[in-house]
């Protein structure tokens, strides 16, 4: 037997590394320490594992073990199958497993394979980090080169403004006018119910119904009375003598010519003079006369009613006789005859105030607002009452009205009313913006309340914001849309207090306070034909000027604009006195020669039905009034920046003080403030304004916090406790 073959595979496989190491040795000399000796054997023992795994070893034949097989044939025990390198009972690295230093970790792959395995995987980690960030880098330059597509498939300027104003024509507010008269008298349901099928079928999407049961006070059912004790005449409110003939024939002017939410009951006492129940007027009477229990001759005008009347509460009058001086209406009226309504709600639903009247609502009993019985006469029975002298009476100037202080009368006062609750209905329609929908510009109109009462000027408010919206709604069908969400909103409840717009905005406040950008308000839009009356918030002042112009682009000269900032009626009051909204009205009126014809609008006269005709026959004035609105509108909700005017608001809080506080009053401190507040406006305007109106300089995120700041910037001028009636708003 060969003794190479004798010996077991393992020792063999020694054998062989130590004859090639000895080998070597020979080859290059004596230059190897033990230490390299021993990596040698090593890596040779790990050729030997890798030439033992190939598949043709499985037919190796060592030569020596064929001799044996044919010399030896009689050994019977010799198995001549092919080497198994796993059959060694010790394995093929016994020699290393006898280090002491040695960790066996046996597996099938060698280390040097798992060393290659994760250099592999760690190019490829990188190959691959480095083409994302390449593709991010790509992505970026791209993107910033190419222009983003633009909101809307039209761009918006005043050239698609005018594309939708000129579909407003005179024709069709006539038409729809007529048809809003031509449905047969009904509730306020039934009535909000047919403006909604008007604005569905001219495509608006989103229309809503929102009703509201709310607490109203309605005329008995007989008319109140005025009765001269010195005489024992009795009078109605218009200044007819008390009979049944007069009743039938003008019953509903007569049931509706009241103050609602007056207190009710009779009271007989004395009648005092106090003219516009002024501070000045009441301390002038106060000095000569106990006015305690008394009833005052009031006329509307100069400040607001509910202001006066806290006035005469707190000086302890028991009631009050109130008309409009015919010197303070518009002489081409002639209202001198008739009695008018008022209500003393200072708005929203008396029953619960300060919150919505939803189901669940606490409800608190508050029948009568005030302590005091109101009664709203005619300058006729006025002048009755005062006795003025014939030779007092000038036809080319007119003589305010007064009561003699030498003639005493006694009054005799009977009111009376039924309070109770009814649903009234808002209709809410949106057009949901494409860049900012949670940003709403609101337009506001009235429909008609439970009562026919006070003329046909919601049916021109209702009929203008029914013409907007079919010209806008043709745009919006080729694909146009406003950048900024749009509402359109009819209030019901109106003549009782502005109780709709009241209620919703009350149920909805907190979402308004932060989403609602401005109002426009179609409150009254013809109450005349002489002159266009425009009423804005300061920061809307040059807004609603440019927008008076649209009619005369074409031509060399425009008419002067003159936008006043007086305090509006309307259902705008509580987004402006209490959200802190700028709003704006454009109005046609008659011409009021007289300082104290503020105010008298708060009185709602009965006025026929083809009054609204009569005033603008072929309804071009309502079709500026839709335009006028209209483009105002357009622009605030599509411009990317808000059109406001932070220094408008500077200059008129600076002009206020110097008016108000003229010279008797040092007002130095607070006009240096207001000085500042003015260069740091200019600065604003300069600095902010002009840099985020170039396109090249715009940028969104920096439009969208300027936008905020300008949306709220009338917020910070509001009054927490203003006096009654009065704005809340510096």
């Amino acid at each position: 037997m060969c003794p190479f073959l004798a010996l077991p595979y393992g020792e063999s496989v020694k054998k062989m590394a130590y004859h090639k190491v000895n080998a070597d040795q020979r080859t290059q000399g004596q230059y190897l320490d033990s230490d390299d000796l021993q990596a040698t054997a090593l890596e040779l023992e790990w050729d030997m594992e890798k030439e033992l795994e190939e598949p043709g070893f499985d037919h190796f034949r060592l030569d020596g073990a064929v001799q044996q097989d044919l010399g030896n044939s009689q050994s019977p025990d010799l198995d001549l199958e092919p080497i198994q390198p796993s059959a060694s009972p010790k394995g093929r690295f016994q020699r290393l497993q006898e280090d002491p230093e040695y960790i066996s970790h046996y597996t099938r792959q060698s280390p040097k394979s798992h060393r290659c395995s994760f250099f592999q995987i760690l190019k490829v980690f990188c190959a691959a980090l480095i083409l994302f960030i390449f593709g991010i880098v790509i992505g970026y330059y791209a993107g910033k080169k190419c222009p983003s597509p633009p909101a809307s498939p039209e761009p918006n300027n005043p050239h698609i403004y005018h594309e939708i104003l000129k579909e407003i024509k005179a024709e069709n507010i006539q038409q729809i006018y007529r048809d809003v008269l031509q449905s047969p008298r009904e509730d306020d349901v039934d009535a909000a119910m047919r403006i909604l099928l008007q604005w569905t079928s001219h495509g608006l999407e989103d229309v809503r119904l929102v009703n509201y049961s709310v607490l109203l006070d309605l005329p008995g059912s007989s008319s109140n009375t005025i009765t001269l004790k010195n005489s024992g005449e009795c009078f109605y409110p218009d200044g007819q003598q008390c009979s049944k003939v007069t009743r039938t024939l003008h019953s509903q002017d007569l049931l509706y010519s009241y103050a609602a939410y007056s207190a009710k009951g009779t009271l007989e006492a004395e009648l005092v003079d106090i003219q516009y129940g002024t501070i000045e007027d009441l301390i002038r009477i106060q000095t000569t006369t106990n006015v305690t229990k008394k009833i005052a001759l009031l006329k509307l005008g100069q400040s607001p009613l509910l202001y006066k009347l806290s006035l005469l509460e707190d000086a302890g009058f028991g009631g009050v006789l109130l008309y409009v001086d015919p010197c303070d209406l518009p002489k081409t009226t002639d209202l001198a005859e008739k009695a008018f309504m008022v209500s003393l709600n200072s708005g929203g639903d008396p029953s619960t105030p300060g919150y919505a009247s939803i189901d669940g609502s606490y409800r608190q009993n508050r029948l009568n607002l005030t302590t005091l019985l109101v009664q709203p006469i005619s300058a006729v029975l006025a002048k009755k009452l005062t006795s003025i002298p014939e030779n007092r009476i000038q036809k080319d100037k007119c003589v305010p009205l007064q009561l003699s202080s030498t003639d005493k009368k006694i009054i005799n006062l009977s009111i009376q009313s039924v309070t109770t609750y009814k649903t009234i209905s808002n209709v809410i329609g949106y057009l949901k913006g494409s860049v900012f929908p949670d940003r709403y510009v609101i337009i506001g109109s009235h429909h008609s309340s439970l009562n026919t009462y006070g003329g046909q000027e919601w049916a021109s408010s209702t009929a203008i914001i029914t013409a907007f919206i079919q010209a806008l709604m043709l745009k919006v069908k080729r694909g146009w849309r406003t950048d900024r969400t749009i509402v359109f909103c009819s209030w019901g409840g109106t003549s009782f207090g502005n109780i709709g717009s009241y209620e919703w905005a009350e149920d909805l406040k907190r979402v308004l306070q932060r989403n609602v950008v401005a109002y426009v308000s179609l409150h009254n839009p013809v109450r005349g034909n002489s002159t266009l009356h425009p009423i804005a918030s300061p920061s809307l002042q040059q807004l609603a000027a440019e927008s008076q112009n649209i009619n005369c682009v074409e031509k060399m000269k425009c008419p002067g604009s003159n936008v006043s900032s007086v305090q509006t009626q309307g259902d705008s009051d509580y987004f402006i006195n209490h959200l802190g909204v700028p709003a704006m009205q454009f109005s046609y009126e008659d011409i009021n020669t007289s300082e104290n014809s503020s105010f008298v609008s708060e009185a709602l006269f009965p006025m026929h039905a083809t009054r609204t005709e009569e005033l603008d026959p072929s309804f071009k004035l309502h079709e500026n009034i839709a335009k006028f609105s209209g483009y105002a509108t357009l622009q605030i909700a599509n411009e990317p920046v808000l059109p406001f005017n932070a220094l408008d608001i500077a200059l008129e809080i600076q002009n206020s003080l110097r008016v108000f506080l003229g010279e008797e009053v040092d007002a130095s401190q607070l006009l240096a403030v207001a000085s500042r507040l003015r260069d740091t406006a200019e600065l604003f305007q300069s600095d902010e304004m002009r840099p985020a109106n170039d396109p090249r300089e715009r940028a969104p995120i920096r439009v969208r916090m300027l936008n905020d700041v300008l949306q709220s910037l009338e917020k910070s001028f509001l009054v927490q406790q203003a006096p009654p009636g009065l704005y809340s708003e510096l």
